[in-house]
Formats: structure tokens, C-alpha cells, sequence
């Protein structure tokens, strides 16, 4: 095999408290792609950020094409031609396509004026090569790109130019399957071109299909690397979890006779004439392609969004919802899709963003008390096994499965009767994917009624009682467990047998 085009030698990284990174040594070569796996808070993130020069390193050495690296910053990073694609696209929401593709590196012509020209030829010459021509417009502004076009336009502007090593960061999180696919066919050809790829991820079956070899890292410290054809998911997820998981998940029944939500001919900008109900006890899933409006709905029922029409209900009376706080009256918990941009305030402590669904109940004359929302909130944290060195801690800075734990420490803080569930294991490892799905067991078991949307059909078919499939601003009859298969829940969100 060539030589190592990254080489990473006895890494070590620390926190206030925290060993994030351990004695961390190994390789990638040129067109091989390497797969980091490991629960939330592994290190992989960490190393990440070592990497593209956001953290700088307390022990070992990278040597990048042959050179020391010191990354020092992520501009000097990228200049030494390491690219980070993140797992949150960072646009500009007021720039095009093409000038966020080339942000902070405008081609000039004399006089210092940008070269539009030679930007929107490069732009467009990087997007046909590339397969994703036709897939964006060069004028789109930032704001109004689709969460698939943000990953597109993060990846060109990582490929620019002088790129030796790329590391995709949980890259398909917002992606539907063909897109992955364009993903992967992007990913072989990077290969053929002698890029040293990282790839992260927790969908273990990409990193099967996609990676070449897989470092598996376990509390900061690796604990596999193996060759990806000689080895199997159990084999990796017991180096990551440090025992073996119980492969799929099932469900008590638990369905009770009580309604608690019921939507009748409820119309949106986004849908038409939806009606269902959800009983307590009862975890009804919801499938659907990108922009089928399935996370509208929520935010509808949520009071995010206006509905034009319908009625809803819930647990039998007729519930007005303008805006969050009378959904929170209502008893209504939403867990949304983008946790750091929706469902957290990253800057904020543990325990206040636990707190936020009991604010009302907790302060007086407008004032928190802090002894107050640690009696409210600390059992959940501590029942959820929230990993955090206080509850003083920025939630920002924990791992992205205990940052949804937070989320949902907040719901049950609050007792609702009905939880909306947004992707929730979305980005989630597979030992915090096993925790959620108990925990939801648990809540069915206690009579709450659970909305829950996922794009992840293994996910639906172990955790829903029943499965509505949105297409078309419409949905279609309910599919009950027994009668769900992967292949009939494709073909109606396809537009087939859509009522």
C-alpha cells in the first residue's frame, strides 16, 4: 500500500475534567476511506476538531502529506488542504449558492471587485463533475436551500481546491435514500482521485457499504481497527457499547382505549384534509419522503405553524393552539428535528434547558429559582443517565445523544399527555438509539400517546403501533404493525394507495 497521506500518532486530548482523546494513533492512505464509529462523547468529534484545527492538541503528532500539521486554526487547516465537511452546514443566509461556495475566497479581478464570472463558471464546471448539476441553483439564496442542497453546497466548497484529506461528519443525516446514494457515488469518486477520506457516522450499515476500514473508539480511547470486509455490526457495536446489544427492539402493548389527540380535516399551507387520532398508550409512526410535510404537521399541531382548518383535539376537547406556550397548556411536548437550532439553547446550562416546559410553574413574580429547577428537572436527568460534569455544564458542549436527552428530560418535566417526536434518534449512537427506544417503551407503558416521525423504516416498523405515511399534502390509512412492510410503506409515499 502507498504511504499514509494522514498520519494521526499517539493523539491525546483533555477537558476540565474529561479525557476526551487517549493515545489515539492511526493512518489513512490515499483513496481509502476510513470509518470512525463510537457512542456519542467517544472522541470522535473531538478528533474531529483536532483535525480541521478548531481544537489544538495536548499530546502526539499529525502529520498531514508528509508534514507535521499544527492546524493551529481551521484557516490553516484547510490551507495545509484538510477539509471538514460538518454535520451542520454553515450557510450564509443571504449569500447565493456560488457565493457561499466560495465565501471568504472571492476570485478578484484588478481593483479588487469580485470575478462573478470566474465564481459562477467554477461553480458550475464543480457541480456537473460531481453529479449534483441540476440539483442546485448558482442564485439560490442560503436561506431558502433545502437541508440536502445545504450538505451540497458544503461538500463543493470543501472541494474547491487543494483538498488531500475530506471528513464527512454524519453526512446523510438529512438525506433521503437517493441522495445518500449521490453521496456515495460522489465518495467512490474521490476515491479513483487519491483523496484520504474519514468518514463518521452511526448508520453502521453506510459505514459497512462505504468505508474500507473502521476505527472504533470507545470513551476517547480506540478499541478496534479493523477491516471493514472482514468484519460484522455486532463485532463493531460490542468494541463501541463494550458489550453486546439486543439486535432490533420489541414492544409491549400497551394501547388503551382513551383518545388523546384527534385531528379532523386539519389544512395547512403544507396539507390537505388530515384527519387521525393517537390513543394513549399508543406510539403511531409517521413515514414519508423530505418535504412531505411531516415535520409541518408537527409544528402545526405544535403551534409553530397556523392550520387554516380543521379541528383538533385533545383527550376530547376541542384545543385552540396559536403558539407553543397553549400547546404546552395543553400538555403537548415537541421534540423537534434540529435539536441545536430548535430545541435547545446551546449557550444555556443543563438545567435550564431542562427547565424551559416548567418555567411558569416554577418562578415567582417572573424570578427562577435554581434550588427550585434542580428539584423539578434532576430526576429526569438522572433517570435519562444524562452525561454531564454538572448541571451548571453549557448544554452546547455535551455529546449530540445526551443533548437529546436533554430535550427530553424538558417533556417529561412538563407530564404531557401527548409527545411529538421529530427524528428522534436522528445522529443518535447506537447505545443512546437503545436507551431512547427504551424510554419510549416505558412512556407508552404509562399511558402517554406518542407521535413519532422518522425516516429510518427499521425504526417505524419496531417502534410504531400503527404507521401513517404522508404524501401529497394528504395521508393515507393508518397501517397496522402486522400489516407493515418496508416495501408497502415506500410505494405509498411514492403516491401509491394514498387516500
Amino acid at each position: 500500500m502507498t504511504s499514509a497521506i494522514l498520519e494521526i500518532s499517539n493523539v491525546g486530548k483533555s477537558f476540565p475534567g474529561v479525557k476526551a482523546l487517549s493515545d489515539l494513533s492511526m493512518n489513512v492512505h490515499p483513496g481509502e476511506v476510513v470509518a470512525f464509529v463510537g457512542e456519542n462523547g467517544a472522541g470522535k468529534s473531538t478528533l474531529l476538531k483536532i483535525l480541521s484545527g478548531d481544537y489544538q492538541l495536548d499530546e502526539g503528532q499529525v502529520i498531514l502529506d508528509g508534514v507535521v500539521a499544527t492546524h493551529a486554526s481551521p484557516l490553516m487547516a484547510r490551507q495545509a488542504g484538510f477539509r471538514l465537511v460538518r454535520q451542520e452546514p454553515e450557510i450564509v443566509p443571504d449569500l447565493s449558492v456560488a457565493e457561499n461556495m466560495f465565501i471568504g475566497e472571492y476570485p478578484s479581478l484588478s481593483g479588487g471587485r469580485v470575478d462573478f464570472r470566474k465564481m459562477r463558471d467554477t461553480v458550475t464546471e464543480m457541480l456537473k463533475r460531481y453529479g449534483f448539476w441540476g440539483l442546485v441553483d448558482l442564485d439560490t439564496l442560503g436561506r431558502n436551500l433545502s437541508p440536502a442542497q445545504m450538505h451540497i453546497v458544503e461538500i463543493m466548497r470543501a472541494l474547491k481546491d487543494g483538498v488531500k484529506v475530506i471528513a464527512f461528519d454524519e453526512p446523510t443525516s438529512s438525506l433521503t435514500h437517493d441522495e445518500t446514494e449521490q453521496l456515495y457515488g460522489l465518495i467512490r469518486q474521490l476515491k479513483a482521485d487519491g483523496l484520504g477520506i474519514i468518514y463518521v457516522s452511526h448508520r453502521l450499515h453506510e459505514v459497512m457499504e462505504i468505508s474500507d476500514r473502521v476505527v472504533v473508539l470507545k470513551d476517547g480511547v480506540p478499541t478496534g481497527n479493523l477491516a471493514t470486509a472482514e468484519s460484522t455490526e455486532p463485532e463493531i457495536v460490542s468494541l463501541m457499547v463494550g458489550r453486546e446489544l439486543e439486535h432490533g427492539f420489541k414492544r409491549e402493548e400497551t394501547t388503551r382505549d382513551e383518545v388523546v389527540l384527534e385531528v379532523e380535516h386539519l389544512s395547512s399551507r403544507w396539507h390537505d384534509d388530515i384527519s387521525f387520532k393517537i390513543r394513549a398508550g399508543e406510539i403511531v409512526g409517521f413515514a414519508g419522503l423530505v418535504g412531505a410535510g411531516r415535520t409541518e404537521l408537527a409544528k402545526v399541531l405544535f403551534g409553530e405553524y397556523q392550520k387554516s382548518g380543521g379541528v383538533v383535539r385533545i383527550c376530547g376537547e376541542e384545543t385552540r393552539i396559536k403558539n407553543p406556550s397553549d400547546a404546552i397548556a395543553a400538555s403537548i411536548g415537541f421534540a423537534p428535528e434540529n435539536r441545536k437550532a430548535e430545541g435547545l439553547i446551546l449557550v444555556r446550562s443543563v438545567i435550564e434547558n431542562a427547565s424551559m416546559a416548567v418555567y411558569s410553574a416554577l418562578s415567582k413574580f417572573g424570578v427562577l429559582r435554581n434550588r427550585q429547577m434542580i428539584s423539578a428537572v434532576s430526576p429526569f436527568i438522572e433517570q435519562l443517565e444524562i452525561k454531564t460534569p454538572s448541571l451548571t455544564q453549557e448544554v452546547g458542549k455535551l455529546s449530540g445523544g445526551n443533548q437529546q436527552k436533554v430535550v427530553l428530560a424538558r417533556w417529561l418535566a412538563a407530564n404531557p399527555k401527548l409527545l411529538i417526536l421529530d427524528e428522534p434518534t436522528r445522529a443518535v449512537d447506537v447505545g443512546a438509539k437503545a436507551e431512547i427506544y427504551r424510554l419510549m417503551d416505558k412512556l407508552a407503558q404509562e399511558g402517554i400517546a406518542i407521535m413519532m416521525i422518522s425516516s429510518e423504516l427499521p425504526e417505524l416498523l419496531a417502534m410504531s403501533d400503527r404507521i401513517i405515511v404522508m404524501s401529497d399534502r394528504k395521508i393515507s390509512a393508518p397501517v397496522e404493525k402486522q400489516d407493515a412492510t418496508e416495501e408497502a410503506i415506500v410505494n405509498m409515499a411514492l403516491g401509491s394507495s394514498v387516500s
